[in-house]
């Protein structure tokens, strides 16, 4: 299974991005009770949970995230999203995502919030 995130870019504070993350080669069985997530890695700072999703369904936030950002998935497409919307400079980040079934993280996509 691969993961491949994209969507990342440069975006004034304020406004907004959708990250998109296709989990190749799941079947749609474990795609669907697997739990999902997206993670960040600010410069010098340890990767963080931003949110997971599990079951196609149940969804979990970092509290500095909650109002602003959406995890959804599609299961059809084998896609996990995250929806950012007034994002801030501290969002600035690599954006992950993970299979927690196969312990698995995609290669990271690049925020980068200006003030």
């Amino acid at each position: 299974v691969q993961l491949q995130a994209s969507g990342g870019g440069l975006v004034q504070a304020g406004g907004s991005l959708r990250l998109s993350c296709v989990a190749s080669g799941m079947i749609l069985s474990v795609f669907r009770t697997d739990t999902l997530g997206w993670y960040r890695q600010a410069p010098g700072k340890e990767r963080e949970l931003v949110a997971d999703i599990r079951n196609s369904g149940t969804t979990n936030y970092a509290d500095s995230v909650k109002g602003r950002f959406t995890i959804s998935s599609d299961n059809v497409k084998r896609r996990v999203y995250l929806q950012m919307n007034s994002l801030k400079p501290e969002d600035t980040a690599v954006y992950y995502c993970r299979s927690n079934f196969y312990d698995s993280w995609g290669q990271g996509t690049l925020v980068t919030v200006s003030s």
